[in-house]
């Protein structure tokens, strides 16, 4: 599932090419995705003209003129891809010449200029819905989200008090999304082990000097793998349709068997499963 990396690399894509720009049509080729589409969306998103793009969490917010926000989940196989059209002139209409629709092109956003806007899905366990602005912290989908690992309110005091008293490891924790949104297990294992913290270690017995070098790596590798254009493990793409490359910066991640990457430590890294998900780390550089 794309995580936070990835999510902010197609809103930067959607910022640059669709803010501004006017929502000529909106084409929908199948009633839904992982839900139902809201009532209406295709006549209340036409005729907007994009405020802002911007990322709550893994969701894309497209803020809209007329007092709505379009909120997207790429869910585990969503694909958002810009296309510019190629002006056309058959000496009686002029219009933008554009790639053929696909199978899995569901929802298609065709804006002014020859702009094209796809949400692409394979496996649908995406979603798309529309709410007003005025409302969006209350949406179901936003409303119950922590803090964001990129602002300003993050930091090793406001993690330390949060987990104190917590008997979850702290991988289960920093996958909580009530406590820090955004972050998910590929992130999450690269973080714990450039802090040297064990996925297994409960987050509440973690002292503060740890917790210092734990929201340094957070924040480091989720910078670096959005200059890096996400992870492009399976078939993620971004909004030009190139495939992201942070992957090949993995330290643990998918690396079991692997000699481990720290000077000196001639371990191998482990996997095990946790609430389901595959962890990755060293059990001698991790403690």
């Amino acid at each position: 599932m794309p995580e936070l990396p990835e999510v902010e690399t197609v809103v930067q894509g959607l910022l640059t090419a669709i803010t501004g720009k006017l929502i000529k049509t909106v084409t929908i080729n199948r009633p839904n995705l992982r839900w139902p589409f809201p009532k209406g969306m295709k006549e209340r998103l036409e005729g907007n003209v994009v405020l802002n793009v911007n990322r709550r969490s893994k969701y894309i917010l497209v803020e809209l003129s007329l007092g709505e926000t379009m909120i997207m989940h790429l869910g585990m196989s969503g694909r958002v891809l810009i296309h510019q059209g190629k002006a056309q002139n058959n000496h009686e209409n002029f219009y933008f010449n554009q790639p053929e629709i696909k199978k899995h092109d569901h929802v298609i956003f065709d804006f002014e200029e020859g702009i094209r806007v796809v949400y692409n899905d394979p496996r649908r366990f995406g979603a798309i819905d529309v709410c007003k602005s005025m409302e969006l912290s209350t949406h179901k989908m936003i409303s119950n989200l922590g803090i964001e690992p990129l602002s300003n309110q993050f930091n090793a005091d406001f993690l330390f008090e949060k987990f104190k008293g917590s008997k979850t490891t702290i991988k289960a924790a920093l996958l909580n999304q009530r406590h820090v949104c955004g972050l998910g297990n590929i992130y999450v294992c690269e973080a714990l082990w450039r802090s040297g913290i064990s996925p297994l270690k409960l987050a509440g017995q973690i002292k503060i000097n740890k917790i210092e070098l734990l929201t340094t790596a957070i924040r480091k590798v989720l910078l670096e793998a959005i200059s890096s254009g996400g992870s492009s493990l399976k078939d993620f793409k971004n909004t030009e349709g190139t495939l992201g490359y942070f992957q090949h910066n993995f330290n643990v991640y998918d690396s079991e068997g692997n000699s481990c990457k720290t000077v000196g430590c001639c371990e191998t890294i482990k996997k095990i499963v946790q609430a389901g998900r595959s962890t990755f780390f060293c059990n001698n550089c991790q403690r």
